[in-house]
């Protein structure tokens, strides 16, 4: 059996010692946080290639080291505190802030465009709460 390589992601858990208010708000009031409610209540109608086209925005790292399938990485399910700060197992380890990414409107729009979704509509929180 192939040995995996060490995920440059650590999961929205590891944040949580240095980061409680966020993380707890987060996990409170962000729909994000149990996005994965969404991807197990549509898989069972779903193609193998349409679930994997869910799993890029509803889930945190897929196909970058991250989540692969929810019986291996559960701890990736869900859009974690890493899809949009980037992966952050070596500023987890290391507390180096330079080591973790900020969001940008662009990142938001990795997911949030209307090519995925037609009339999308999303409110920015890039400034203002999504955590």
């Amino acid at each position: 059996m192939p040995v995996q390589a060490a995920s440059p992601y650590a999961g929205s858990a590891a944040c949580q010692p240095c980061h409680a208010g966020e993380y707890e708000k987060f996990q409170k009031y962000s729909k994000k946080a149990r996005s994965w409610k969404s991807v197990a209540t549509m898989a069972p109608k779903l193609t193998q290639d349409e679930l994997r086209g869910c799993y890029e925005c509803h889930v945190t790292g897929y196909g970058k080291g991250g989540f692969v399938e929810y019986a291996t990485t559960p701890q990736f399910a869900d859009v974690g505190c890493e899809t949009c700060h980037g992966p952050g197992a070596a500023h987890a380890e290391a507390g180096d802030p330079s080591l973790i990414g900020k969001p940008t409107m662009a990142t938001c729009e990795g997911c949030h465009n209307e090519s995925r979704v037609r009339s999308f509509g999303f409110k920015p929180l890039l400034h203002s709460g999504a955590h």
